[in-house]
């Protein structure tokens, strides 16, 4: 033992209490909400072609039986379940989101914490347990590393995913709470998934795909920090904040490690998570919901001149530019990047929760009205948005009527963020559209009831049990 303390056995200290003591219902509830949530996107991503690369992958890696992943009929290992998973949580742009770090922490934490606790037929209130802790520190790495006065993600400004380099380490502190508990162990795991962490988001610029396994690599190595830190093998206790540590390599002089443990367990940064209620980037939202009320008040497509969609300065380089690629998007996935083609799916009625899934198909973004429609959306910087940005993600749009009208609607604050969070029925909704592409209706309801009671639950393997027999179609 070195005698020096870091950050990192600040974290474990705080993780082996709540392992121990047990977190508030409040807490275990936002958990459930979270597992919930990922589980329905995970089946959702199991649809997709990744699914066939990762499986192709795993089973080259071992065969122990021990986890299940979603799409495949055999268990696994745990770390290779929690590859596959949270790879699937990822893959559909769906899952929930931090704000203001832009995190996705469900996405590699409750693959992990699935994993390892089907392994060890874990009970279901510590499994909540582990994935509050495994969350909370993955978004606190991701907040040290936010400018203020950028108002920006100090990760991505260098061009790094934070999602899967703070996801690790959050994977690793919430699967070592399930695997051991004491805070030794926990410390390790934290220190050792710092030298595992990665991720690059040059893919957005230039293509490629593997952005969509970052998160599930991100699961798979918490998963396995947290196995060596059980087979004894140890890390620095300056690994976040050292000089050649975690903060330093990713963030330069600018990051801020103190935030790491500032009011631990006293402030919850993740209640600021925002659970996405379509499946496009999250830029799109706002507008998205303006449009929903715009069709509440009667407007119909048919009535539009023109419309202006205003949003954060910021947001334009994403949503509305190039404004002819934005406007006639050339296939289902560009078009959940476009601002005006999403605003046009919701005005004239899309799926869901108001869109869906059916609206980015490459078929659906060819719909001639919907075509004709995000032809007459212009966008541009509102002042307003702008300033609240990225706190929130807002956008105002204004529609202007062949009758002469105008009907403006400002949604400055996210559908399903803290301030305007999804009811349990509109969460419901959403898990069974997507968990229905694989299982019927009869076997969603079941998991949807099992994975409420998992506060409940003595032993988490029934509920993956059903996500792993009972399908009604994709991979066997």
């Amino acid at each position: 033992m070195s005698g020096i303390r870091g950050l990192i056995d600040d974290v474990a200290d705080f993780s082996e209490h709540a392992a121990r003591q047990g977190l508030p219902a409040a807490r275990r509830d936002v958990a459930t909400r979270a597992v919930l949530d990922t589980v329905g996107v995970m089946v959702l991503g199991s649809a997709q072609p990744i699914l066939h690369t990762v499986l192709a992958v795993t089973g080259q890696w071992g065969a122990r039986p021990e986890s299940t992943a979603i799409g495949h009929h055999e268990r696994m290992p745990s770390a290779s379940a929690a590859f596959v998973n949270g790879t699937l949580a990822h893959c559909m742009d769906y899952d929930d989101t931090h704000l203001p770090s832009v995190l996705h922490p469900s996405a590699s934490v409750v693959p992990a914490v699935l994993a390892v606790a089907e392994a060890a037929g874990l009970d279901g209130p510590r499994l909540l347990d582990a994935t509050a802790v495994g969350t909370e520190v993955c978004i606190r790495l991701g907040m040290a590393g936010y400018d203020e006065e950028q108002r920006n993600s100090i990760f991505f400004d260098r061009g790094q995913h934070a999602t899967s380099i703070c996801g690790a380490v959050g994977s690793a502190v919430a699967a070592a709470m399930v695997l051991a508990g004491d805070a030794a162990t926990i410390a390790a795991a934290g220190s050792i998934a710092a030298s595992m962490s990665s991720g690059l988001i040059e893919a957005n610029r230039t293509g490629g795909t593997v952005k969509r396994i970052q998160t599930g690599w991100a699961a798979h190595c918490g998963v396995t920090a947290a196995q060596l830190a059980v087979a004894g093998l140890t890390g620095p206790p300056t690994a976040l904040e050292g000089r050649f540590g975690f903060f330093r390599a990713f963030c330069g002089e600018r990051a801020r490690p103190d935030r790491v443990t500032a009011a631990l367990g006293d402030r919850w940064h993740a209640d600021q998570v925002h659970v996405k209620p379509y499946p496009c980037n999250h830029f799109c939202h706002a507008g998205i919901d303006a449009a929903i009320e715009l069709r509440r008040r009667g407007v119909r497509p048919d009535d539009v001149l023109a419309i202006e969609l205003g949003v954060a300065e910021p947001v334009l380089r994403t949503i509305a530019e190039p404004a002819a690629d934005k406007a006639a998007p050339a296939t289902g996935y560009a078009a959940a990047f476009s601002g005006p083609y999403t605003v046009a799916a919701a005005l004239t009625g899309g799926g869901g929760l108001g869109v869906y899934v059916d609206d980015f198909t490459d078929a659906a973004v060819r719909r001639a009205d919907v075509l004709d429609l995000a032809g007459k959306v212009r966008c541009h910087a509102d002042p307003e948005c702008t300033r609240i940005f990225p706190d929130q993600l807002p956008a105002r749009v204004t529609a202007h009527l062949l009758d002469g009208r105008t009907e403006q609607v400002a949604c400055l604050t996210n559908r399903g963020g803290p301030g305007r969070p999804l009811t349990d029925g509109e969460l419901d909704l959403k898990f069974s559209l997507n968990a229905e592409s694989r299982y019927d209706a009869a076997t969603t309801a079941l998991i949807s009831h099992e994975i409420r009671r998992l506060v409940e639950a003595t032993d988490v393997r029934p509920t993956m049990h059903l996500l792993r027999t009972h399908h009604s179609g994709g991979i066997s």
